[in-house]
């Protein structure tokens, strides 16, 4: 999964101001990914490409350059990322004109001289060197034009040094402004300047002039014995006697410091014939030295020696010198193959790697030290991380416990471990809580195994790209190899190897994302890679807790190798995993939250509060929450993560899995409705007065339970939980709410005709029977006398049914007792419209009968039961006796009065259930 880059962001320049060509360092973030991926670097709007180099992602060094802009902001462009952005500015300094007869502690070009006239540079010859303020004065330039000073002064020049100058020209172009008492003060300036000028030659004429007088009497002397000598002998010319007196001289100071000079000749010898034995004796203990000191670790000295020993004698012609330096080359030879050794020995600590790669670099050990150490370094970590798959497998094969990873006796302690004990990694994140004793035997394997990764990736991979970083910067090398240029050298190596060293990076990520992979997503993986990174025999799939602490773990390894400012896209398979770790997790939460709702039904313990319902809802309910906690960590969204939720895929499929897990709590239901007596256990239920023994049938009342339980559902649970996942972050819980509510309606409508057809039938059925019982004739009966019993056993029935109801759920009282009163009142109807003729006895016991049941019903009528008693009633003959109507009621009146405590309940109440 790809992932669009940065733009650069500029947070710091050092030094923050400065002259042109200074040197600064720039620190930010995405500021490329390597040399190629820079196309502009610009510092007060002057490009200063040409002169960076790039180091990192986060640092970049150049040189200022000259530039318009005092101060201005430092833009870096790159190809990944675009044109960036800066929050620092650098402030560019200007550099002092210095004249070309003032005092400089630095040197300054003679060449390039600043012109006051023209304001520009020119050439001109150290010769014609003059004065930058002649008067002594500040200069105070006016406004007016050079044209206007050309056409004013033609021919002639405002340069002092010209021979056409112009004093008025020079005073209105420069001192124009200037005040009186300021030009009093100049010309006062130059009257000192030409005194000053004569007063020194003719001092320095009247301070030789004796000299001068006695030279020319000397010489004059000198010529006139010359003259009067060229008529005489050679032999016994002035010259020659001149000579002689000479050397007698030199003889005789010869013959007076010999001794002296005798004994510093001899000292001097003596000191260099010390001195040579001096130097024989140390290249002569050489080799014994350097084997004693390789023996005692000291390889610092035995470099010094060697350098010292080379610059004596490394071009010697002496024999002797030359086979001693012989064997110390050996030797030498033998230590850099010692010290490679120890070098590309695997475990070593980032100090001893960098301790060993300058030690081969002061001997200029052929080849790249640094680079074999980093190539031996990408070769061991994944061997370990192979390794630490292979164990765990044939762990896992021999039936044996996983068993920790020793990282071939690397004795630094676990990486994580070191993390918990920093704070150098503050992302937002907890780290792994410390594990109790038996936590490596109650663990999965896989689990195991990832966390062994992570130790192995968070231990060996920081100080591998360090080593690198080192590399790249020269930090490596001592001071000796850089001034050789070595330095330079191996940057210029780590340039051309970035690419080489990428693809470790990318080789040792996408390992570790393929052995995680191989295994807790093998599905993802190619059959050749199962074979490389899978193998793995359990078949058991990791639950949602166990997956959370993988994601857990893969995110301390992702914000480890981020806080050593590795590159994002060299990290990008790891957030891939993780995108896919996540997912995975949502789904496998989900799947086995439905196996747990499955499984309440074997918790239903039939025992109803005051609402009317069993802890079989909030038991649901809280079954949820626990999953939605548990998907909390795996779900929330780490910096430059995906929100897992807003995905398309992953919407779809969680939105599916909640309507399949709100589904199996509708069948589980549905299955505690459909189980028969003997299926039922009734060990727990105690038998009291609001027991379901009490009645007949519990299943009777277990469907009443269940009913209850449904609506409890529709109008409380379900919106509970709609609540829950928008808490989440859930999408699409309209669907679910939908989903779930038709479902439970659908069982309720179902459940509810069921226990109307048990209870209303039976009630129903008597009617007809109780009617014509004793050959009961409508046409012929005796004069009324009550309400006959086959009503009053209806009744007594339908209060039974009401005291069941009420037992359980006083909210479905009216909803059953309606729809039995229902049934009943059709029934009465139907028979009274079959009836062919009544007598008038008969219509007044009829009459008493139907108006009997509907006063005493009358809270649970319905339309429909209203219409059936009206069409009941109007089958009646009509009582036109006012005879009649008055024994209707007092009959009536009667049977209200004898059973006035069974209709009771018939009556409205605010009386709640028993509670159980």
């Amino acid at each position: 999964m790809s992932r669009a880059h940065q733009p650069p962001l500029v947070t710091g320049i050092s030094p923050n101001e400065g002259t042109s060509w200074t040197k600064v360092t720039i620190r930010g973030e995405n500021l490329g990914t390597g040399s190629a991926d820079l196309v502009g670097l610009s510092i007060c709007g002057h490009n200063c490409l040409l002169t960076a180099e790039w180091m990192s992602a986060s640092k970049i060094v150049c040189h200022v350059g000259p530039a318009k802009d005092d101060k201005g902001e430092i833009i870096v462009s790159t190809k990944s990322g675009g044109h960036g952005t800066s929050t620092v500015s650098f402030k560019l300094l200007k550099a002092e004109k210095i004249g070309i007869l003032d005092q400089s502690a630095v040197w300054v070009d003679e060449m390039n001289y600043y012109d006051m006239r023209t304001d520009r540079n020119k050439g001109i010859s150290p010769l014609s060197l003059r004065p930058s303020n002649p008067l002594g004065i500040d200069v105070d330039k006016g406004k007016v034009p050079l044209k206007d000073l050309e056409a004013m002064f033609p021919g002639v020049s405002g340069d002092f040094t010209s021979e056409n100058f112009s004093a008025t020209w020079y005073l209105i172009e420069n001192h124009s402004v200037t005040s009186f008492d300021q030009l009093r003060m100049a010309a006062s300036n130059l009257k000192k300047q030409a005194t000053r000028k004569n007063e020194g030659s003719l001092a320095y004429v009247k301070g030789g002039l004796s000299t001068f007088f006695e030279a020319q009497d000397a010489l004059a002397a000198i010529h006139q014995r010359l003259e009067s000598d060229g008529t005489e002998k050679v032999e016994g010319s002035m010259t020659q006697r001149l000579e002689n007196v000479l050397n007698r001289a030199s003889d005789t100071a010869d013959t007076l410091f010999q001794e002296v000079l005798g004994r510093k000749d001899k000292a001097d010898s003596t000191r260099n014939a010390l001195n040579v034995l001096q130097r024989f004796k140390f290249l002569f203990n050489l080799p014994l030295n350097i084997e004693r000191n390789i023996h005692k670790g000291d390889y610092d000295v035995v470099i010094n020696d060697y350098e010292k020993a080379k610059s004596l004698f490394g071009n010697t012609e002496v024999p002797v010198f030359k086979k001693v330096y012989a064997e110390v080359e050996t030797r030498i030879g033998a230590l850099s193959s010692l010290l490679l050794d120890k070098l590309l020995e695997t475990p070593s600590t980032l100090h001893d790697q960098k301790r060993y790669i300058r030690y081969l670099s002061d001997l200029h050990a052929p080849g790249d030290p640094a680079w074999q150490c980093i190539y031996a370094q990408h070769k061991w970590i994944l061997g370990l991380m192979q390794n630490c798959k292979e164990e765990f497998i044939n762990d896992q094969r021999v039936g044996l416990g996983a068993i920790a990873l020793d990282l071939e006796g690397d004795p630094r302690p676990s990486a994580l471990s070191r993390i918990r004990d920093t704070a150098s990694l503050k992302r937002g994140c907890s780290l792994r809580t410390p594990r109790p004793s038996t936590w490596r035997y109650e663990t999965p394997q896989q689990v195991q195994f990832v966390e062994k990764l992570s130790d192995v990736v968070i231990g060996q991979l920081p100080n591998f790209w360090k080593l690198w970083i080192s590399y790249v910067n020269g930090s490596l090398f001592s001071e000796t190899v850089e001034k050789s240029g070595q330095v330079e050298k191996s940057k210029k190596n780590a340039r051309q190897r970035q690419n080489d060293f990428k693809k470790m990076i990318e080789e040792v990520t996408h390992r570790l994302v393929k052995l995680v992979r191989g295994a807790l997503l093998p599905s993802t993986l190619t059959e050749l890679e199962l074979r490389l990174y899978g193998g793995w025999e359990s078949k058991t799939e990791l639950t949602g807790p166990w997956l959370t602490q993988v994601i857990h773990t893969v995110r301390i390894i992702f914000e480890a190798l981020v806080a050593l400012e590795i590159p994002n896209d060299l990290l990008q398979v790891i957030q891939d995993l993780l995108l896919e770790l996540r997912h995975h997790c949502l789904l496998v939460t989900l799947h086995h939250t439905a196996e747990d709702v499955k499984r309440l039904t074997e918790k239903e313990d039939w025992i109803v509060d005051n609402e009317g319902i069993t802890s079989l809802p909030a038991q649901f309910e809280q079954c949820m929450v626990q999953m939605l906690q548990s998907l909390k960590e795996p779900m929330e969204t780490k910096l430059g993560e995906v929100n897992i939720l807003q995905l398309d895929q992953a919407q779809d499929q969680a939105s599916e899995l909640c309507v399949d897990i709100m589904r199996v709590f509708v069948n589980c239901l549905e299955q505690l409705s459909n189980k028969t007596d003997g299926d039922l256990d009734t060990s727990h239920i105690s038998v009291d007065l609001a027991s379901p023994d009490s009645f007949s049938g519990l299943q009777e009342q277990h469907l009443l339970i269940i009913l209850s339980n449904c609506q409890y559902l529709e109008k409380h649970t379900f919106l509970n939980m709609a609540e829950h996942f928008e808490k989440h972050g859930f999408t699409g819980t309209d669907k679910i709410t939908q989903v779930s509510v038709h479902a439970v309606k659908e069982l309720d409508e179902s459940l509810f005709d069921a226990y109307i057809e048990r209870k209303s039938d039976p009630i129903v059925g008597s009617l007809e029977p109780g009617i014509y019982a004793g050959y009961f004739d409508w046409r012929d009966c005796s004069t009324p006398t009550g309400v006959r019993n086959y009503l009053k056993e209806a009744l007594v029935n339908i209060i039974t049914v009401h005291a069941e109801v009420f037992t359980v759920s006083k909210e479905l009282v009216p909803r059953v007792l309606t729809r039995i009163v229902d049934g009943v009142a059709e029934e009465m109807s139907r028979l009274m419209q079959c009836v062919s003729s009544f007598s008038m006895n008969g219509a007044i016991q009829a009459r008493l009968e139907i108006n009997a049941l509907r006063d005493v019903v009358a809270s649970y009528l319905s339309s429909e039961s209203h219409a059936n008693f009206k069409q009941a009633l109007e089958a009646l003959p009509q009582l036109h006796s006012g005879a009649d109507q008055k024994l209707l009621e007092e009959l009536l009146n009667r049977f209200k009065s004898s059973m006035q405590l069974q209709l009771t309940c018939f009556q409205p109440s605010n009386v709640q259930p028993v509670k159980r």
